[in-house]
């Protein structure tokens, strides 16, 4: 697909909604991850090796796909290195870093609506950063009730109050803004390189400070077996394949018509935690959150849209 293709708006949707599927899988693949590999929610060490070994591989497999196609995955010009050391190092290793941290002091409802500010923070930025991605009336509202939805979507699943602390909502809420910017910092990367050759280092580099980080605070990953090592492979190939997409998708759309998208993620993750750990579906306040997100991607599509014409 050339960039015609990749800035059609069904494109842009059908790929937009393939990666939030991905992502949402991922939610029961974790948590069973966790109880094959036996590692205990406290043990955030041993989580960051399991998330290392996870992007690493992703890292890995996009490099080698790069290669099989004859593309150029070292010498990328002046700077390239820095920037890709950049980006990986905030993008995977920062972000997840905050974020699993955040978790640990926080409930799983507030850091699955705290997360969710990152489509905000895409926005805002998006408009300072790009003359041609101006907040409008339309991207607000749609962030709003997509906003709503992820909030209705959480409704009965644990305790949600008005108590918030640096270490648990702050560091959720800090993860979701260094997701954003270095999405679009990746962005600008991604115009003077390949997006696949982008990923697969930023992967690679992030994956690998993971692991460094996991090793050195004393965790590991113990009880392999041919189904445990199958789900991380998943993992792996999952964000490979989720990640380079929307780094393709950013690099030939605006951001605010990309990143709206996260909000179908814990929709996705509900539906197929459903599916496979036996969690509630057919609940009101699911359906119901699918519609306001649904509302919410298409207030912002289409303004976007209706502004290219």
């Amino acid at each position: 697909m050339g960039h015609t293709r990749f800035s059609d708006r069904k494109v842009v949707v059908a790929l937009a909604l393939l990666c939030c599927l991905l992502w949402g899988s991922s939610y029961p693949a974790i948590k069973t991850g966790y109880a094959w590999f036996g590692i205990a929610r406290s043990d955030i060490p041993s989580q960051l090796v399991f998330a290392g070994w996870r992007f690493l591989g992703a890292g890995l497999i996009l490099l080698a796909w790069a290669l099989s196609q004859r593309k150029a995955v070292v010498n990328l010009g002046a700077g390239s290195a820095r920037q890709l050391v950049v980006l990986g190092l905030s993008q995977t290793t920062l972000q997840y870093v905050f974020f699993y941290v955040g978790l640990a002091y926080t409930t799983g409802v507030k850091g699955s609506i705290m997360n969710a500010t990152g489509t905000f923070f895409s926005v805002l930025l998006a408009h300072w950063v790009y003359h041609n991605d101006r907040l409008s009336h339309a991207k607000l509202w749609g962030c709003l009730v997509g906003f709503a939805g992820v909030m209705v979507v959480n409704l009965g699943r644990g305790t949600l109050d008005l108590d918030v602390t640096l270490l648990g909502e702050g560091f959720v809420v800090i993860a979701a803004f260094v997701l954003a910017a270095a999405s679009i910092y990746g962005k600008q990367v991604s115009q003077r390189m390949d997006s696949v050759v982008m990923t697969g280092w930023q992967l690679g580099i992030g994956g690998a400070a993971l692991l460094a980080i996991g090793w050195a605070l004393g965790g590991s990953l113990t009880g392999f077996t041919w189904a445990s090592a199958a789900l991380l492979a998943y993992l792996a190939l999952l964000s490979s394949a989720a990640f380079s997409l929307w780094s393709i998708l950013l690099k030939h759309n605006r951001v605010s018509q990309v990143t709206v998208f996260n909000f179908t993620v814990p929709i996705f993750g509900a539906a197929l935690s459903a599916l496979f750990l036996g969690e509630a579906l057919w609940e009101w306040k699911n359906l119901l959150a699918l519609v306001l997100v649904c509302v919410g991607i298409w207030l912002v599509t289409r303004d976007v849209a209706s502004a290219t014409k």
